[in-house]
C-alpha cells in the first residue's frame, strides 16, 4: 500500500483567501528554468536543462522514457534541490522559497499514492487543510472538483476502490484544490479510458484560459497534441529545441488522403507531378500518402482534387503537429 507524503504546509493561513490572483500574462512569466543540473552519484539526470512556461500557456515537456522530464518537474515543484542552474516559479525560486512557489504550484506526479482508507473528499479535504484554504471556501471548491473530474458517484468511498484511471483524476483534483498558478502534470493521462482522456484536454485547456501556465510531461505525443501551444523537446537530460505550436503548419509533413475512386485519385496527382506512396503502416490498398509544403499549399490541392471530381473520402495529416515538430527538430538530435 502506497503513503504520500502530506503536502507540506506553505505557511500559517493569511487574512485573505489562500491564494492570491496570479500576474498577468504579460507580467511575472509562469515558469523560468535556465541551465539546471542534477545527478544522483555518476548519474546525471538533468544537465543543462532549459525552460519556459509562459502563464496562460499549455507547455508540453516532450523526450524519451529517461530523458530527465520527471526529475525537472521534482525541481520545479521544490521537491528536489538542483545541482546547478537558476529556477523561478511564479516569480519565486524554488530553493531559498519553496514555501512560496508549493502556495502557487498544483503537483501531479505520474503514480498517485493515496490514503487508502480515506474517502475521495476526504482526500481533498486533507490536502486543502495542508494549504490553509479556509474550509467555507473549501467545501464550494472540492465539490466543483469533484464534478470536474467526474467522481461526485465516488466522493464518499475509500480511493482503495478506484481503479488506475479514477486514481489518477482524483490526482487532478488534489493538485487543483488551492488553486495554484503553476501545473505541473507528469504523464498525466496515464491509466485513462478514452472518454477520460479527451475530458483531460478540455480542462487543461480551460485552466490555460483562466491564465494558469500548465506544463505537461509526456513521451506520448498525441496526448498533447490537441493540448500544447508550446513545446519543449529533452533527450539525455539536455533541451534539444524549445518550439511555438501554430495549429497552421508552414513546413512540409506527410498528408494522407483517400478517395472512394482510388484510380481517379492517383490520375489527378500524377497530372500535377506529385510523388507519392502508399502509406507505409497501412494495411489496406487505398489511399495514398504524400509530401506538401504547407497547411495553405494543401488545402488548395484538396479544392484541386474536388474541382477534378476525385470523390475524396478523407485528407488529413500523417501526423499531428507536435509529432511532426518532435521529430523534425530530433532529426539529428541527441536521442539518448
Amino acid at each position: 500500500m502506497s503513503h504520500p507524503a502530506v503536502p507540506t504546509p506553505p505557511g500559517p493561513p493569511a487574512a485573505t483567501p489562500s491564494v492570491t490572483p496570479g500576474p498577468t500574462p504579460d507580467a511575472v512569466p509562469g515558469i523560468v528554468a535556465r541551465g539546471v543540473r542534477r545527478t544522483f552519484g555518476d548519474v546525471v539526470a538533468v544537465d543543462a536543462m532549459d525552460l519556459e512556461a509562459p502563464l496562460g500557456k499549455v507547455t508540453a515537456l516532450v523526450g524519451p522514457n529517461g530523458s530527465g522530464k520527471t526529475t525537472l518537474l521534482l525541481v520545479l515543484a521544490s521537491l528536489l534541490v538542483p545541482d546547478a542552474g537558476q529556477v523561478q516559479v511564479a516569480g519565486h525560486d524554488p530553493v531559498t522559497s519553496p514555501r512560496e512557489v508549493r502556495r502557487r504550484v498544483g503537483w501531479m506526479p505520474d503514480v498517485f499514492g493515496t490514503w487508502e482508507t480515506l474517502t475521495c473528499r476526504e482526500v481533498l479535504e486533507t490536502v486543502a487543510e495542508a494549504f490553509h484554504v479556509p474550509r467555507t471556501t473549501a467545501t464550494g471548491r472540492i465539490e466543483e472538483l469533484l464534478t470536474l473530474v467526474h467522481l461526485r458517484e465516488f466522493a464518499e468511498r475509500p480511493t482503495q476502490v478506484l481503479s488506475r484511471g479514477q486514481k489518477q483524476r482524483l490526482g487532478l483534483a488534489r493538485a487543483l484544490v488551492h488553486d495554484p498558478q503553476v501545473l505541473l502534470l507528469d504523464e498525466p493521462a496515464s491509466g485513462l479510458d478514452p472518454r477520460s482522456r479527451v475530458e483531460l484536454r478540455t480542462v487543461v485547456r480551460r485552466l490555460a484560459t483562466q491564465g494558469k501556465a500548465v506544463v505537461i510531461s509526456s513521451h506520448v505525443l498525441a496526448e498533447l497534441d490537441e493540448m500544447a501551444d508550446r513545446a519543449v523537446i529533452v533527450a539525455g537530460g539536455r533541451t534539444v529545441a524549445t518550439e511555438e505550436l501554430s495549429r497552421q503548419v508552414t513546413r512540409a509533413r506527410p498528408w494522407r488522403i483517400r478517395a472512394l475512386d482510388q484510380g481517379a485519385l492517383l490520375r489527378s496527382l500524377d497530372a500535377r507531378s506529385l510523388a507519392h506512396s502508399l502509406p507505409a503502416d497501412s494495411g489496406e490498398r487505398d489511399g495514398v500518402e504524400l509530401a506538401i509544403g504547407s497547411d495553405v499549399e494543401a488545402a488548395a490541392l484538396l479544392g484541386d482534387l474536388i474541382r477534378d471530381g476525385v470523390p475524396v473520402l478523407s485528407f488529413q495529416p500523417a501526423a499531428g503537429v507536435l509529432e511532426q515538430a518532435y521529430l523534425t527538430l530530433t532529426a539529428d538530435g541527441d536521442r539518448r
